[in-house]
């Protein structure tokens, strides 16, 4: 990682709070996150003895996952810009061998060509440039390597992630200077066209896009996280911590309005996702987005 990352405002944000909070819910996190893990770990077809990259790999569940899956013979590494995160990664993965992990920007990363699998769950929607990210991801697989990730659909597609935010735009009123939609930030692949031309000006090609659907159960706190992080994007979480009061007020909001979805202590939420696969061999490469 250099000091001289374009990246710089997300290194500085998941270093602070967020990478905290993330870091010390981790389990949380992980239970509810794994259904779209497993679901690109499917599509990545992953083989015995592959070396993958886990891109953004966080607290590192989907790193051992993927350790898992290709065995003795192959190696995982796990790169986030998150020191809290990858604190607590580095400790559940003590005893797995055939996993590194690595605090750096992977959008400027120096990769060595010997990757079979770029992976990610939900880490490639935060780059400022990604079209530079992806052409500079790619120089870290080999001829025949493949590309998997899930990046998240349009926010209006995702009410278990919406509800936080109307319920302070409600309180609070519109931003009166709201972001580009494609700011780095959860919800900057919501467009399945806006990926198809990153990833082909990145050099992949032949992209196909197929949206899926994932029933969410427990969220716990889940839900309000993701808000934050979006609450982040659009300035929301600096206009409502200074009035604390304004904070409680959007939190109970937040609370009446997803006890609307709750089931036998169990919040039950539709969240729409692409799944993402891209084949480097002979110049082609498929796309299938989710969420």
């Amino acid at each position: 990682m250099t000091s001289a990352s374009v990246n710089r405002d997300q290194i500085d944000y998941w270093n602070g709070r967020a990478g905290n909070r993330w870091a010390s819910e981790q389990e949380t996190l992980d239970q509810s996150l794994a259904p779209f893990g497993n679901a690109a770990i499917a599509k990545a077809a992953i083989k015995s003895g592959d070396r993958v990259v886990d891109i953004g790999c966080g607290s590192g569940a989907t790193t051992i996952a993927l350790s898992e899956k290709v065995g003795a013979a192959g190696t995982v590494l796990g790169i986030d810009v998150s020191a809290p995160m990858l604190a607590r990664a580095k400790e559940r993965a003590l005893k797995t061998a055939n996993v590194k992990l690595l605090e750096a920007d992977a959008a400027l990363h120096a990769f060595q060509r010997t990757n079979d699998l770029l992976f990610s769950r939900f880490g490639v929607m935060f780059f400022v440039d990604p079209i530079a990210a992806f052409t500079n991801l790619k120089t870290a697989l080999v001829p025949t390597g493949r590309l998997a990730f899930v990046c998240w659909r349009p926010l209006t597609e995702n009410p278990w992630m919406s509800i936080p935010l109307d319920a302070a735009a409600s309180v609070l009123g519109a931003d009166p200077t709201p972001p580009s939609p494609h700011a780095p930030g959860p919800m900057a692949f919501a467009d399945p066209d806006r990926v198809r031309k990153i990833l082909t000006e990145a050099g992949f090609h032949k992209i196909e896009i197929e949206p899926r659907h994932l029933q969410l159960g427990r969220l716990t706190r889940l839900e309000f996280r993701f808000g934050r992080s979006r609450m982040h994007g659009h300035h929301i979480r600096g206009r409502a911590r200074r009035s604390l009061d304004r904070r409680h007020f959007i939190a109970s909001r937040c609370r009446r309005v997803r006890a609307q979805s709750v089931h036998h202590d169990r919040l039950h939420q539709r969240s729409a996702y692409h799944a993402v696969t891209i084949h480097v061999a002979a110049g082609s490469a498929t796309t299938f987005p989710f969420r």
